[in-house]
């Protein structure tokens, strides 16, 4: 087959570009409360995490809507703990997603934590760590969380059929993880395909294979603007206009650190997880002020009734 046919094929029989996006178009999507962009804290392990978060949101007048939470796993927390966080986040309107299992390489296999078997991402291993991350979530329903992380497509496929069948309230949202590794428009079709409702491509990707991804989806893409060092602690403050422009709707993604792994472990230290939590919330802030130095007149709102506010 010669590549003339190739190219030919994928211009005329799909939607995909067969280049990245170098024109870097507009997004002519948004949020359903007409939202270009929104902020997304990662890494609310505690309830004093949240709620030293929610203070310090409060005292820069920065719209927080949605928080990454229990990284390390929902299972470190005893339910009356689990209300609680369901409780906080219901009052201050935050979005709730979580990580049930703490599943990067804290169960019993390790070839996630080597340095090669760290490539093959973060997904469930056998059925029963996926009947445990099901009881997880039925735990995490009952405590009134309505949000989950997802590290792999199937997981993806069963939850959403499960949702669909009425096993689990329609109200439930379930993000794509980063460690799915995906990153580009095939990928991003896939999951939304699948019944994603957010997707976190992967953190490095270029302004033009962000235009690439946009131009073939709507769900909301969740971007790193603020990266742990492990991962490459990039920051990417100056970019925000441009990322809100070409991706709307989407999320700025926050999550400095050292490491994932120290930051989620099951002993670190609280006053480490409490710094993090103001800190992230002045990010979001220079991320909103370098919106709105664009000049591209980006709308951000409080948000609206689609996000998955936690039901204590």
């Amino acid at each position: 087959m010669s590549f003339e046919k190739i190219e030919k094929y994928i211009k005329e029989k799909t939607n995909f570009p067969l280049r990245d996006r170098y024109d870097l178009p507009s997004s002519e999507v948004t949020f359903p409360d007409g939202s270009h962009y929104r902020t997304e804290i990662a890494g609310m392990e505690t309830v004093e995490n949240l709620e030293i978060m929610v203070r310090e949101a409060e005292k820069r007048k920065v719209p927080v809507h949605r928080v990454i939470s229990l990284v390390r796993g929902a299972a470190m927390m005893d339910f009356a703990e689990l209300k609680d966080f369901a409780s906080v986040a219901a009052q201050n309107k935050l979005e709730v997603i979580i990580n049930p299992l703490p599943s990067r390489g804290w169960d019993s296999g390790r070839q996630y934590t080597t340095a090669e078997g760290y490539v093959s991402g973060m997904r469930l291993r056998g059925s029963d760590k996926v009947y445990e991350w099901l009881k997880e979530l039925d735990r995490c329903l009952e405590a009134g969380i309505r949000g989950f992380l997802i590290p792999d497509e199937g997981l993806l496929d069963l939850v959403t059929k499960m949702r669909a069948d009425g096993v689990f309230p329609d109200d439930v949202k379930f993000k794509v993880s980063v460690f799915a590794g995906h990153g580009s428009p095939y990928g991003a079709k896939l999951l939304e395909d699948m019944g994603a409702d957010s997707f976190n491509p992967l953190g490095d990707l270029t302004l033009p294979m962000l235009a690439s991804i946009r131009s073939t989806v709507k769900l909301p893409l969740d971007i790193y603007v603020s990266l742990v060092e492990s991962m490459g602690g990039f920051q990417r403050f100056h970019e925000c206009g441009d990322i809100a422009r070409i991706c709307a709707p989407v999320y700025f993604k926050i999550e400095p650190g050292r490491s994932e792994a120290e930051m989620y472990n099951s002993w670190v230290d609280n006053g480490l997880l409490n710094h993090l939590a103001a800190h992230r919330v002045k990010i979001a802030q220079i991320c909103m002020e370098w919106v709105e130095r664009s000049g591209y007149n980006l709308v951000l709102k409080e948000g609206g009734d689609d996000l998955s506010i936690p039901k204590p």
